[in-house]
């Protein structure tokens, strides 16, 4: 058999090639977080090379309401990298563990200026390849004490209107029930004397 130059080319190049895997990254779709609370944006992946902080690069982007324009938040490989300057400096800290797959920060202290979609991207040399995790994060305002007071103090306000009214109309129910038996029981006596 007569082995051609192409087919010993390609039959190198099959040998030499380094199979490329991709990588799994998997984050909740939305995050909802109180005004001026820490929040965790959870980010997890599987991959099928072994693990190490040398090998594992995690790469944090921000996303605003309404825009395709992307900003960095947070960068880690074996060291965190948190952002020196804008939106993000000082407001981020690393939660995650590579060698348990966790790839996960904190945002602290959020406030509405951080509504937006963050995106969550890992890999793995070989695995460079696959997804990325989105997480839509909504900050509210928090409920004051005074206003869940004002709250149960109407409902219960409510209620206890309700109860009045219903007892009114059962006691005068009640009362035109007897009035009516009373009734009864006279005219029964009379029609009975009347018999006599």
């Amino acid at each position: 058999m007569i082995v051609t130059a192409e087919l010993r080319i390609l039959l190198f190049l099959h040998s030499t090639m380094i199979e490329v895997s991709a990588i799994e990254v998997h984050t909740p779709s939305e995050v909802v977080a109180v005004n001026g609370s820490d929040v965790k944006l959870s980010c997890t992946f599987k991959s099928t090379q072994p693990v190490s902080d040398q090998s594992v690069t995690v790469t944090w982007n921000y996303r605003p309401p309404n825009s395709q324009a992307e900003t960095s938040v947070f960068y880690y490989q074996g060291t965190p990298y948190p952002q020196e300057q804008g939106l993000f400096k000082g407001r981020v800290v690393w939660s995650g563990n590579v060698v348990k797959r966790d790839a996960s920060i904190t945002l602290l202290k959020v406030s509405p200026t951080f509504n937006g979609t963050y995106t969550c991207q890992v890999k793995n040399r070989p695995d460079v390849l696959g997804n990325h995790g989105e997480i839509d994060l909504k900050v509210v305002n928090k409920v004051s004490v005074s206003e869940i007071g004002i709250l149960g103090a109407a409902v219960g306000g409510s209620c206890a209107v309700i109860l009045v009214i219903l007892g009114i109309i059962m006691g005068v129910k009640l009362y035109k029930r007897r009035q009516k038996e009373m009734m009864d029981i006279e005219v029964y006596s009379v029609g009975k004397s009347d018999l006599y």
